[in-house]
């Protein structure tokens, strides 16, 4: 099968996980695309009641259209489900995420949350993390001071820039420096790092967070799931 059809099939089957009168989480990324279509036509010719919230404004403006009931995040008392994607996920379902720049709210989402789910296709699924650049979002205010503590500590960092050549600017505002570091051998010491760096709001290792997976093989969507 190719990617996309991969993207689809996961991203439909993930619906299947949202139960009436639940408010659900909803990503960003183009697997998550497949899944919002889906839970959108659910909505409008299944009378599927739910209420979502969002993690960019990307997903929120393809929800409103398909008339899926919308919140803001501090409108919601809890979130039941969060159904999202992932640029890497190793061998012990630690992932990252951050591809679009949207890793901060996806983060928030994703903690508020009882249960995670990632959909991705089979090329996701890796034995390590760092093949995929890891995202740092970061405050523009000493972000060049910042730069140059993480080059000094051969984390190979590269400010993102957009198509156009310019900064890439995530939907808060905030400038993004990638990691490129091939291989992260120990994540949980990296993230610890990281959090304590004044700067960085937010990185993209999602570690301990995710409950299921649901990945798109040429065989169908496999779920593994009751992962923590």
């Amino acid at each position: 099968m190719i990617q996309n059809e991969l993207k689809k099939a996961v991203g439909i089957k993930s619906v299947d996980l949202i139960q009436p009168h639940m408010t659900v989480g909803l990503g960003t990324g183009s697997t998550v695309y497949y899944m919002v279509e889906e839970l959108g036509r659910r909505v409008q010719e299944e009378n599927l009641a739910v209420e979502c919230v969002t993690t960019s404004n990307r997903t929120w403006k393809q929800a409103e259209k398909l008339g899926i009931p919308l919140k803001k995040l501090d409108e919601v008392h809890t979130i039941d489900l969060t159904i999202d994607g992932a640029d890497e996920i190793d061998q012990n379902y630690q992932g990252i995420k951050g591809g679009g720049g949207a890793h901060t709210r996806e983060k928030i989402v994703a903690l508020n949350s009882h249960q995670n789910v990632w959909i991705v296709d089979q090329s996701k699924m890796v034995s390590h993390l760092g093949k995929f650049p890891l995202p740092l979002e970061v405050n523009p205010f000493g972000s060049q001071q910042l730069f140059e503590r993480l080059q000094a500590e051969n984390l190979h960092p590269v400010f993102r820039v957009d198509d156009q050549g310019n900064q890439f600017l995530t939907h808060m505002k905030n400038y993004v420096i990638d990691l490129h570091l091939k291989e992260i051998k120990h994540p949980h010491l990296l993230a610890d790092w990281l959090d304590h760096q004044s700067g960085i709001i937010e990185h993209g290792l999602f570690l301990d967070v995710v409950n299921t997976v649901i990945i798109g093989s040429d065989n169908g969507p496999k779920i593994i799931d009751h992962i923590r």
